[in-house]
């Protein structure tokens, strides 16, 4: 087979992510548990994206999908009984508008490079399959009863890893007609016949499968160079007749309301635009004109959900992130905890990477004669 390698937006992805992973530990499935703040699926979905992957279907347990439906931008798919089941149920959901080729990837895979990806679908221009794997480099030993009982060669030997890309028309077709278990899509794509080729894998794409690899995991993250970028926003809006306002995805009673033309959430006005700063991507009324009647009294959290969802398809995550609020009254401080979790919820991280807090201006200027709220957030964004 010889044909030119497909594009990135030509290519989907499958992120297998409906088992229960009890060899894990911990209260939830390994692909919900947290990895340096975020879920350990979010980390996965962002690097497809990084990787220029638009089209992402994520194949999900029944009872999981609540916390699925907080990724924006992706297509969730029920799992089935085995990998192999859940795997052609997302198959079949692509299929009516198939790519040219998809890459199917374990969720709990969350360091795969954009190297390992970009290999895969280069590969895919020479034959109907490619995958990542590293040569056996150890010593084999067969057992019996706790004794060696002798050894193995290694020569040939290969560990296999994730993704797994095929042409499309073919791994459909392969599935569909392959009904027995299988370890992973490569032995169901050789059972139809396909030739798959062997690409460079990485040390650092590891499965995360017991305890221990999460420690490993979050030791590779902070050896990795980090990339980071800072951004400021500030925001002021005036008081108005109201009984309420909107603070952080809060809403606080108090005897006036904030004007503006959307909700007026100051507080997450401030730190959308400190997303976008940081990223160099303007502010709120650059992707959300003002001018444009659709976004009147718009909820504000559309605007966040927006910005930190572009910084992933740019490959960036948020590393933390700070809000104060200035304002005489109505008092932040009991509703501060409240806003802290509703930020986190809204963005996909964990509570601890936001904060939220607040002070007054010693009844100075605006603020102080109680005419508006203003808000200054900084947000820290750290490249996948």
């Amino acid at each position: 087979m010889q044909t030119k390698p497909p594009t990135a937006a030509q290519t989907a992805a499958i992120l297998v992510a409906a088992g229960r992973g009890t060899r894990a530990g911990g209260d939830i499935p390994k692909q919900w548990q947290m990895l340096a703040g975020q879920p350990v699926l979010a980390h996965t979905i962002a690097a497809f994206r990084a990787a220029g992957i638009d089209r992402i279907v994520v194949v999900i347990h029944p009872d999981d999908r609540p916390r699925a439906e907080g990724f924006d931008g992706v297509t969730l798919v029920h799992g089935g009984a085995t990998r192999d089941a859940s795997v052609r149920n997302a198959l079949e959901a692509l299929s009516a508008d198939p790519p040219d080729c998809v890459l199917i990837h374990d969720g709990a895979r969350p360091l795969v490079s954009r190297a390992i990806i970009s290999r895969v679908i280069d590969a895919l221009g020479q034959e109907s399959g490619a995958a990542p794997a590293l040569p056996v480099s150890d010593a084999l030993w067969r057992g019996a009863g706790g004794l060696v009982a002798g050894t193995q060669d290694r020569t040939g030997l290969w560990r296999a890893q994730t993704p797994q890309g095929f042409r499309f028309a073919d791994i459909l077709a392969a599935h569909r007609a392959h009904r027995a278990p299988a370890a992973d899509d490569v032995e169901v794509a050789r059972a139809a016949g396909l030739r798959v080729a062997i690409v460079e894998g990485a040390e650092d794409n590891i499965k995360l499968t017991f305890p221990a690899d999460f420690a490993r995991a979050e030791a590779i993250l902070k050896d990795r160079h980090m990339t980071i970028r800072i951004g400021n926003g500030y925001d002021v809006h005036a008081f108005t007749e109201g009984d309420h306002v909107w603070l952080c995805g809060v809403k606080v009673p108090h005897h006036k309301a904030l004007l503006g033309h959307s909700d007026a959430d100051v507080g997450m006005h401030a730190l959308t635009d400190a997303i976008y700063g940081a990223l160099a991507l303007g502010d709120i009324g650059r992707h959300f004109p003002p001018s444009d009647p659709q976004w009147k009294g718009a909820a504000s959290h559309i605007f966040l959900a927006h910005a930190i969802a572009l910084a992933a398809e740019k490959g960036w995550r948020l590393g933390n992130c700070d809000v104060t609020l200035v304002c005489e009254r109505p008092k932040i401080g009991p509703h501060a905890g409240a806003m802290q979790a509703e930020l986190a919820r809204i963005m996909g991280v964990s509570p601890d990477l936001v904060s939220v807090k607040a002070t007054t201006s010693e009844r100075l200027g605006f603020t102080g004669r109680e005419e508006g709220i203003a808000a200054l957030a900084t947000a820290c964004m750290v490249k996948i």
